[in-house]
Protein backbone atom coordinates (compact mmCIF):
# COMPACT_ATOMS: atom_id res chain seq x y z
CA UNK A 1 0.00 0.00 0.00
CA UNK A 2 1.18 3.61 -0.85
CA UNK A 3 0.12 4.81 2.53
CA UNK A 4 -1.11 3.44 5.84
CA UNK A 5 -4.36 5.77 6.01
CA UNK A 6 -4.93 4.20 2.35
CA UNK A 7 -7.71 1.26 2.80
CA UNK A 8 -7.01 -1.53 0.63
CA UNK A 9 -9.93 -0.97 -1.55
CA UNK A 10 -8.59 2.82 -1.96
CA UNK A 11 -5.19 1.29 -3.15
CA UNK A 12 -7.11 -1.55 -5.74
CA UNK A 13 -9.29 1.88 -6.74
CA UNK A 14 -6.02 3.26 -7.88
CA UNK A 15 -4.12 0.68 -9.78
CA UNK A 16 -7.37 -0.14 -11.10
CA UNK A 17 -8.03 3.93 -12.50
CA UNK A 18 -3.98 3.90 -13.34
CA UNK A 19 -4.50 1.00 -15.52
CA UNK A 20 -7.85 1.79 -17.18
CA UNK A 21 -6.06 5.52 -18.08
CA UNK A 22 -2.76 3.67 -19.25
CA UNK A 23 -4.96 1.58 -21.46
CA UNK A 24 -6.75 4.74 -23.06
CA UNK A 25 -3.39 6.03 -23.79
CA UNK A 26 -2.30 3.39 -25.10
CA UNK A 27 -5.18 3.42 -27.46
CA UNK A 28 -4.93 7.25 -28.45
CA UNK A 29 -1.06 6.50 -29.12
CA UNK A 30 -1.85 3.89 -31.41
CA UNK A 31 -4.74 5.86 -33.27
CA UNK A 32 -1.71 8.60 -33.31
CA UNK A 33 0.72 6.12 -35.16
CA UNK A 34 -1.48 5.11 -37.47
CA UNK A 35 -2.12 9.01 -38.07
CA UNK A 36 1.52 9.67 -38.36
CA UNK A 37 2.13 6.70 -40.70
CA UNK A 38 -0.37 7.70 -42.85
CA UNK A 39 0.79 11.13 -43.08
CA UNK A 40 4.26 9.83 -43.71
CA UNK A 41 3.06 7.79 -46.80
CA UNK A 42 1.17 11.09 -47.61
CA UNK A 43 3.90 12.76 -47.83
CA UNK A 44 6.34 9.85 -49.99
CA UNK A 45 2.98 9.13 -52.14
CA UNK A 46 3.12 12.80 -53.17
CA UNK A 47 7.01 12.89 -53.49
CA UNK A 48 6.78 10.51 -55.58
CA UNK A 49 3.97 11.75 -58.06
CA UNK A 50 1.94 8.88 -57.61
CA UNK A 51 -1.20 8.01 -55.35
CA UNK A 52 -1.49 5.59 -52.00
CA UNK A 53 -2.31 2.43 -53.78
CA UNK A 54 0.69 2.66 -56.07
CA UNK A 55 2.80 3.22 -53.15
CA UNK A 56 1.17 0.34 -51.58
CA UNK A 57 2.31 -1.52 -54.93
CA UNK A 58 5.26 -0.54 -54.41
CA UNK A 59 5.73 -1.09 -51.18
CA UNK A 60 4.60 -5.40 -51.81
CA UNK A 61 7.23 -5.50 -54.58
CA UNK A 62 10.60 -3.75 -52.54
CA UNK A 63 9.11 -6.26 -50.31
CA UNK A 64 9.74 -8.88 -52.54
CA UNK A 65 11.84 -10.23 -55.50
CA UNK A 66 8.81 -10.07 -57.85
CA UNK A 67 5.39 -10.73 -57.95
CA UNK A 68 2.65 -11.48 -60.65
CA UNK A 69 0.03 -9.50 -61.27
CA UNK A 70 -2.47 -11.46 -59.69
CA UNK A 71 -0.43 -11.96 -56.62
CA UNK A 72 -0.32 -8.06 -56.23
CA UNK A 73 -4.22 -8.06 -56.54
CA UNK A 74 -4.83 -10.09 -53.72
CA UNK A 75 -2.48 -7.92 -51.73
CA UNK A 76 -3.79 -4.97 -52.80
CA UNK A 77 -7.09 -6.00 -52.68
CA UNK A 78 -7.84 -5.01 -56.20
CA UNK A 79 -9.14 -6.07 -59.17
CA UNK A 80 -6.92 -7.70 -61.85
CA UNK A 81 -8.04 -4.63 -64.25
CA UNK A 82 -7.24 -1.83 -61.72
CA UNK A 83 -3.69 -3.82 -61.36
CA UNK A 84 -3.41 -3.92 -65.09
CA UNK A 85 -3.61 0.12 -64.98
CA UNK A 86 -1.46 0.43 -61.78
CA UNK A 87 1.18 -1.85 -63.57
CA UNK A 88 0.98 0.43 -66.69
CA UNK A 89 1.45 3.63 -64.96
CA UNK A 90 4.13 2.86 -62.73
CA UNK A 91 5.79 1.21 -65.54
CA UNK A 92 5.31 4.53 -67.60
CA UNK A 93 7.31 6.17 -64.73
CA UNK A 94 10.34 3.92 -64.52
CA UNK A 95 8.85 2.71 -60.97
CA UNK A 96 8.59 -0.89 -62.03
CA UNK A 97 9.17 -3.68 -64.80
CA UNK A 98 7.33 -6.24 -66.34
CA UNK A 99 8.73 -9.30 -67.87
CA UNK A 100 6.95 -12.69 -69.46
CA UNK A 101 7.57 -15.47 -66.90
CA UNK A 102 10.27 -17.72 -67.54
CA UNK A 103 8.21 -20.76 -66.55
CA UNK A 104 4.69 -19.44 -68.00
CA UNK A 105 5.34 -16.70 -70.83
CA UNK A 106 1.32 -16.05 -70.81
CA UNK A 107 2.39 -14.76 -67.48
CA UNK A 108 4.19 -11.92 -66.69
CA UNK A 109 6.41 -11.08 -63.89
CA UNK A 110 7.01 -7.74 -62.12
CA UNK A 111 9.94 -6.42 -60.36
CA UNK A 112 10.27 -2.40 -58.59
CA UNK A 113 13.54 -1.62 -60.29
CA UNK A 114 16.77 -1.09 -58.96
CA UNK A 115 16.44 2.93 -59.33
CA UNK A 116 13.17 2.32 -56.98
CA UNK A 117 14.82 -0.03 -54.25
CA UNK A 118 17.34 2.93 -53.80
CA UNK A 119 14.39 5.73 -53.75
CA UNK A 120 12.92 3.74 -51.11
CA UNK A 121 16.39 3.54 -49.33
CA UNK A 122 16.71 7.59 -49.59
CA UNK A 123 13.08 8.23 -48.86
CA UNK A 124 12.60 5.43 -45.39
CA UNK A 125 15.92 5.04 -44.88
CA UNK A 126 16.43 7.94 -42.38
CA UNK A 127 12.95 6.77 -40.55
CA UNK A 128 14.46 3.06 -39.80
CA UNK A 129 18.01 4.42 -38.74
CA UNK A 130 15.93 6.37 -36.36
CA UNK A 131 13.47 3.86 -35.88
CA UNK A 132 16.71 1.14 -34.43
CA UNK A 133 18.07 3.42 -32.65
CA UNK A 134 14.54 3.72 -30.66
CA UNK A 135 14.62 -0.11 -30.73
CA UNK A 136 18.01 -0.52 -29.05
CA UNK A 137 16.07 1.32 -25.85
CA UNK A 138 14.19 -1.90 -25.22
CA UNK A 139 15.05 -5.01 -23.74
CA UNK A 140 14.86 -8.57 -25.52
CA UNK A 141 11.50 -9.31 -23.34
CA UNK A 142 10.05 -5.94 -23.87
CA UNK A 143 10.96 -6.46 -27.89
CA UNK A 144 9.17 -9.77 -27.75
CA UNK A 145 6.28 -7.85 -26.19
CA UNK A 146 6.06 -5.37 -28.84
CA UNK A 147 6.31 -7.97 -31.56
CA UNK A 148 3.58 -9.79 -29.49
CA UNK A 149 1.39 -6.27 -29.56
CA UNK A 150 2.24 -5.70 -33.06
CA UNK A 151 1.25 -8.76 -34.61
CA UNK A 152 -2.07 -9.28 -32.80
CA UNK A 153 -3.12 -5.79 -33.57
CA UNK A 154 -2.34 -6.59 -37.50
CA UNK A 155 -4.37 -9.38 -37.21
CA UNK A 156 -7.42 -7.80 -35.50
CA UNK A 157 -7.17 -5.02 -38.25
CA UNK A 158 -6.50 -7.37 -41.31
CA UNK A 159 -10.19 -10.01 -39.59
CA UNK A 160 -11.94 -6.41 -39.62
CA UNK A 161 -10.71 -5.12 -42.89
CA UNK A 162 -12.17 -8.64 -44.10
CA UNK A 163 -15.44 -8.32 -42.12
CA UNK A 164 -16.30 -4.76 -43.63
CA UNK A 165 -15.46 -6.46 -47.42
CA UNK A 166 -17.61 -9.33 -47.15
CA UNK A 167 -20.07 -6.78 -45.88
CA UNK A 168 -20.01 -4.66 -48.88
CA UNK A 169 -19.98 -7.39 -50.94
Amino acid sequence: MSSESETPSAAHDGRHSKEAELRRQLGAEVRALQSATDAVDAATAERLGINRTDLHCLDVLTQRDSAAPSELAAALGLTTGSVTAMLDRLARLGYLTREPDPQDRRKSVVRATEETRHGAADLYGPLAEEGAALMARYSLPELELLVDFLRRNRELQERHAERLRERAG
